[in-house]
Protein backbone atom coordinates (compact mmCIF):
# COMPACT_ATOMS: atom_id res chain seq x y z
CA UNK A 1 0.00 0.00 0.00
CA UNK A 2 1.37 3.53 -0.77
CA UNK A 3 1.39 6.57 1.76
CA UNK A 4 -1.29 7.73 -0.47
CA UNK A 5 -3.12 4.96 -0.52
CA UNK A 6 -2.67 4.94 3.44
CA UNK A 7 -3.71 8.37 3.87
CA UNK A 8 -7.14 8.15 2.14
CA UNK A 9 -7.51 5.13 4.57
CA UNK A 10 -6.87 7.43 7.70
CA UNK A 11 -10.09 9.91 6.39
CA UNK A 12 -12.07 7.51 5.22
CA UNK A 13 -11.73 6.33 8.78
CA UNK A 14 -11.85 9.70 10.80
CA UNK A 15 -14.89 10.20 8.48
CA UNK A 16 -16.57 6.49 9.60
CA UNK A 17 -15.50 7.33 13.11
CA UNK A 18 -16.84 10.86 13.56
CA UNK A 19 -20.13 9.48 11.81
CA UNK A 20 -20.73 7.33 14.91
CA UNK A 21 -19.50 9.18 17.35
CA UNK A 22 -22.22 12.12 16.17
CA UNK A 23 -24.76 9.41 16.06
CA UNK A 24 -24.23 8.36 19.57
CA UNK A 25 -24.17 12.46 20.67
CA UNK A 26 -27.72 12.82 18.52
CA UNK A 27 -29.37 9.64 20.10
CA UNK A 28 -28.89 11.28 23.85
CA UNK A 29 -30.97 14.37 24.82
CA UNK A 30 -28.36 14.81 27.55
CA UNK A 31 -25.54 14.66 25.61
CA UNK A 32 -27.03 17.06 22.63
CA UNK A 33 -27.32 19.76 26.06
CA UNK A 34 -23.52 19.23 26.82
CA UNK A 35 -22.30 22.33 26.62
CA UNK A 36 -18.75 20.75 27.05
CA UNK A 37 -19.49 18.09 24.60
CA UNK A 38 -20.42 20.42 22.08
CA UNK A 39 -17.35 22.45 22.64
CA UNK A 40 -15.02 19.37 21.85
CA UNK A 41 -16.99 18.54 18.75
CA UNK A 42 -16.67 21.87 17.38
CA UNK A 43 -13.22 22.27 18.66
CA UNK A 44 -12.30 18.73 16.33
CA UNK A 45 -14.21 20.45 13.11
CA UNK A 46 -12.60 23.37 13.45
CA UNK A 47 -8.91 22.56 13.87
CA UNK A 48 -9.90 19.89 10.95
CA UNK A 49 -10.95 22.91 8.99
CA UNK A 50 -7.74 24.93 10.01
CA UNK A 51 -5.91 22.78 8.37
CA UNK A 52 -7.48 21.95 5.28
CA UNK A 53 -7.28 25.77 5.01
CA UNK A 54 -3.68 25.69 5.31
CA UNK A 55 -3.16 23.15 2.68
CA UNK A 56 -5.89 25.41 0.37
CA UNK A 57 -3.78 28.38 1.17
CA UNK A 58 -7.16 30.06 2.57
CA UNK A 59 -7.88 32.25 5.13
CA UNK A 60 -9.53 30.32 8.26
CA UNK A 61 -10.43 31.94 12.04
CA UNK A 62 -10.73 29.06 14.72
CA UNK A 63 -14.20 30.86 15.72
CA UNK A 64 -16.01 29.43 12.80
CA UNK A 65 -18.55 27.27 13.38
CA UNK A 66 -18.80 28.06 16.92
CA UNK A 67 -22.45 29.95 16.45
CA UNK A 68 -23.52 26.91 14.41
CA UNK A 69 -27.05 24.94 16.09
CA UNK A 70 -25.75 21.40 16.84
CA UNK A 71 -27.13 20.06 13.86
CA UNK A 72 -25.97 22.69 11.44
CA UNK A 73 -22.18 21.93 13.34
CA UNK A 74 -22.39 17.89 12.50
CA UNK A 75 -23.24 19.56 8.99
CA UNK A 76 -20.10 21.55 8.99
CA UNK A 77 -18.15 18.56 10.18
CA UNK A 78 -19.77 16.15 7.75
CA UNK A 79 -19.08 18.53 4.98
CA UNK A 80 -15.14 18.92 5.60
CA UNK A 81 -14.72 15.00 5.24
CA UNK A 82 -16.03 15.37 1.76
CA UNK A 83 -13.59 18.04 1.29
CA UNK A 84 -10.44 17.15 2.99
CA UNK A 85 -10.00 13.39 0.95
CA UNK A 86 -10.61 14.88 -2.25
CA UNK A 87 -7.90 17.49 -1.00
CA UNK A 88 -5.74 14.94 0.22
CA UNK A 89 -5.97 12.71 -2.45
CA UNK A 90 -4.54 15.12 -4.45
CA UNK A 91 -1.08 15.54 -2.49
CA UNK A 92 1.97 13.83 -4.44
CA UNK A 93 4.16 11.58 -2.68
CA UNK A 94 7.15 14.57 -3.26
CA UNK A 95 4.44 17.16 -1.79
CA UNK A 96 4.02 15.20 1.78
CA UNK A 97 7.86 16.34 2.08
CA UNK A 98 6.87 20.12 1.64
CA UNK A 99 7.38 21.76 4.76
CA UNK A 100 4.32 24.39 6.01
CA UNK A 101 4.21 27.54 7.72
CA UNK A 102 1.29 27.33 9.95
CA UNK A 103 -0.32 30.48 10.75
CA UNK A 104 -0.61 29.82 14.41
CA UNK A 105 3.20 29.46 14.73
CA UNK A 106 3.21 32.12 17.40
CA UNK A 107 1.01 30.37 19.41
CA UNK A 108 2.70 27.56 19.64
CA UNK A 109 6.34 29.71 20.23
CA UNK A 110 4.29 30.79 23.03
CA UNK A 111 3.23 27.71 24.27
CA UNK A 112 6.54 25.75 23.87
CA UNK A 113 8.74 28.60 24.89
CA UNK A 114 10.66 28.21 21.68
CA UNK A 115 10.40 28.63 18.19
CA UNK A 116 8.73 25.33 16.23
CA UNK A 117 10.18 23.38 13.73
CA UNK A 118 7.84 23.61 10.28
CA UNK A 119 6.05 20.65 10.22
CA UNK A 120 5.67 18.86 6.51
CA UNK A 121 2.54 18.88 4.80
CA UNK A 122 2.35 14.45 5.30
CA UNK A 123 2.99 15.57 9.41
CA UNK A 124 -0.01 17.98 9.08
CA UNK A 125 -1.84 15.95 7.66
CA UNK A 126 -1.33 12.72 10.23
CA UNK A 127 -1.40 15.59 13.03
CA UNK A 128 -5.48 16.17 11.77
CA UNK A 129 -5.92 12.55 11.89
CA UNK A 130 -4.05 12.06 15.50
CA UNK A 131 -5.87 14.97 16.67
CA UNK A 132 -9.18 14.39 15.90
CA UNK A 133 -8.67 10.78 16.91
CA UNK A 134 -7.47 12.45 20.62
CA UNK A 135 -10.49 14.60 20.87
CA UNK A 136 -12.87 11.91 19.70
CA UNK A 137 -11.83 9.45 22.48
CA UNK A 138 -12.35 12.83 24.73
CA UNK A 139 -16.13 12.62 23.38
CA UNK A 140 -16.91 9.23 23.85
CA UNK A 141 -15.58 8.99 27.44
CA UNK A 142 -18.49 11.65 28.16
CA UNK A 143 -21.00 9.82 26.15
CA UNK A 144 -20.77 7.24 28.93
CA UNK A 145 -21.77 9.99 31.53
CA UNK A 146 -24.92 10.78 29.92
CA UNK A 147 -25.60 6.93 29.86
CA UNK A 148 -24.62 6.04 26.43
CA UNK A 149 -22.76 3.50 25.45
CA UNK A 150 -20.21 4.35 22.99
CA UNK A 151 -19.55 3.04 19.72
CA UNK A 152 -16.28 1.23 18.93
CA UNK A 153 -14.48 3.36 16.83
CA UNK A 154 -10.93 2.57 16.39
CA UNK A 155 -9.49 2.00 12.76
CA UNK A 156 -9.46 -1.97 13.32
CA UNK A 157 -12.48 -2.20 14.35
CA UNK A 158 -13.17 0.25 10.79
CA UNK A 159 -11.00 -2.38 9.07
CA UNK A 160 -13.02 -5.61 10.45
CA UNK A 161 -16.22 -4.22 9.17
CA UNK A 162 -14.87 -3.91 5.81
CA UNK A 163 -14.18 -0.69 5.98
CA UNK A 164 -17.82 1.05 5.76
CA UNK A 165 -18.42 4.66 4.62
CA UNK A 166 -19.37 7.16 6.61
CA UNK A 167 -23.58 6.96 7.69
CA UNK A 168 -24.00 10.45 8.93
Amino acid sequence: MTISGITQDLYRHMEWADACVWRAVMSSDAAMADAATRQRLHHIHAVQRGFLAVWRNEPFDFRAGSSLALEELMAWGRDYHREALQCVAGFSESELDRPIVLPWMGWIKERLGKEPQAPTLGETVLQVASHSTHHRGQALGSLRTHGVEPPLVDFIAWIWLGKPVAAW
